[in-house]
């Protein structure tokens, strides 16, 4: 870990002096959000539709600024689907997603209006037709399928592995009845998301081509039960830095070679269905992102140099402060100067796993002096472990960069604790 810039990179066109700033505070830059959607858009096959996946960031103003651009929302709960609905998408626009879900939840998302949902088990099947039935409404499903072999070159293994996300497809096609609908719920296509984290075009390609040949296949199993695709979603894992240096991912002949591949493995597809979506979170919104956070105690101890931040384990990283996961390592930008500190870089909280890196060269700091980490508009916040040991919450600050005299909007999420057991069956 470095400290770089004489200020936190992607702050320049921030109103005011950064020392008037909450923090900790996540900072967010509508405008390369846009920028981020303009791009992957150019590169997605013209006709086919893109999916915001709430899971990376599903604050109301970045919710806003993507519902403008057209991009549709995907969810996972009913606190997304509550977001994505006062963000200003009907419900009819919404694809529900997720493992497992009680029925309460299904049984709110219908009475808000959604219609379709991704499964993942027979049982799934069974409970949407059952509770669409209950609420006197048709709902659709995509089965979401769990390919044969991981595809190589993701970040995290998504298919191919046992997992608690899709259908197996030798499972499908051994039992095609199974899966194939209900008197209330129709199978009305796939969710065939591989990979995650892909940065390579050619990683990309090779997964989608993937992706459609299992289609295929089921598409051939199913179709003697009555099943006919309407929508195949593709899913996405595109790339984005996270926590380090770096910009958006460009993406190179992804348009061409997704062209060429529709072309070839579904034919008229534009004019005869289905639609083909894709979906993507870190890639749309994760450069939009910076922590802004303060050093708040420097300090030698048995011969190590010790930086205390504002922000720790709690704020960034989420499970991985745990050791769930691998550790974070986050780049710091803040004042320049040359490296004149070996630190364990650590957060304020009342454990010894609250730390970020034990090797970090640094220049000289203070308490006071102000860090930033890039790139963390995806998974920064609501990935993060808030509420543990009861830490205030950092604010979230957006600021517009194509409205440069638009003034910062502040706001700050309150974790609230409530023992009304019907809480789960309201939106």
């Amino acid at each position: 870990m470095e400290l770089l810039a004489e200020r936190p990179a992607g702050l320049a066109d921030l109103p005011g002096d950064l020392a008037g700033l909450p923090t900790p505070a996540y900072v967010y830059d509508l405008a390369e959000v846009r920028r981020n959607h303009r791009r992957l858009d150019s590169a997605l096959p013209r006709g086919t539709g893109l999916l915001y996946s709430l899971k990376a960031n599903p604050h109301p103003d970045v919710l806003g600024a993507l519902r403008e651009t057209g991009a549709r929302p995907e969810v996972c709960s009913s606190g997304e689907l509550r977001a994505a609905l006062e963000a200003g998408w009907p419900g009819a626009q919404v694809l529900y997603t997720g493992p497992a879900k009680r029925d309460a939840e299904i049984a709110a998302a219908l009475r808000a209006g959604v219609r379709e949902f991704s499964v993942d088990s027979p049982h799934a099947i069974t409970q949407l037709d059952r509770l669409a039935g209950e609420a006197g409404v048709r709902a659709r499903y995509l089965l979401r399928v769990n390919d044969d072999q991981p595809v190589p070159g993701q970040g995290l293994a998504m298919t191919g592995v046992p997992s608690q996300f899709g259908a197996d497809t030798g499972w499908i096609l051994a039992e095609p009845t199974r899966f194939a609908g209900g008197e209330h719920a129709e199978a009305s296509g796939l969710h065939l998301y591989m990979g995650t984290n892909l940065t390579e075009v050619d990683d990309l390609v090779g997964q989608f081509r993937r992706a459609l040949g299992t289609a295929a296949r089921l598409r051939e199993a199913l179709a003697p039960h009555g099943v006919r695709f309407r929508t195949l979603d593709l899913g996405g894992g595109f790339g984005a830095p996270f926590a380090k240096e770096g910009t958006a991912v460009e993406l190179p002949g992804l348009r061409e070679g997704l062209e060429a591949l529709l072309a070839e493995e579904l034919p008229g597809w534009r004019e005869n269905g289905p639609e083909v979506v894709f979906e993507s979170g870190r890639y749309l919104v994760g450069t939009a992102g910076t922590l802004v956070t303060a050093v708040l105690d420097v300090k030698r101890s048995h011969g190590k140099d010790i930086v205390v931040l504002e922000s720790g384990i709690n704020h960034l990283g989420g499970m991985s402060g745990m050791r769930r996961l691998p550790p974070l390592s986050p780049r710091l930008l803040g004042p320049g100067g040359p490296p004149a500190l070996d630190a364990l870089v650590a957060g304020p909280l009342c454990t010894p796993l609250d730390t970020w890196t034990r090797n970090g060269k640094l220049p000289e700091l203070s308490p006071g002096d102000l860090v930033a980490v890039p790139n963390v508009g995806a998974y920064g916040l609501c990935a993060s472990l808030v509420a543990f040991l009861g830490h205030p919450l950092p604010a979230e600050v957006v600021v517009d960069g194509d409205r440069p005299g638009a003034p910062a909007r502040t706001s700050r999420v309150e974790l609230v604790r409530t023992t009304d057991p019907a809480s789960a069956d309201r939106l």
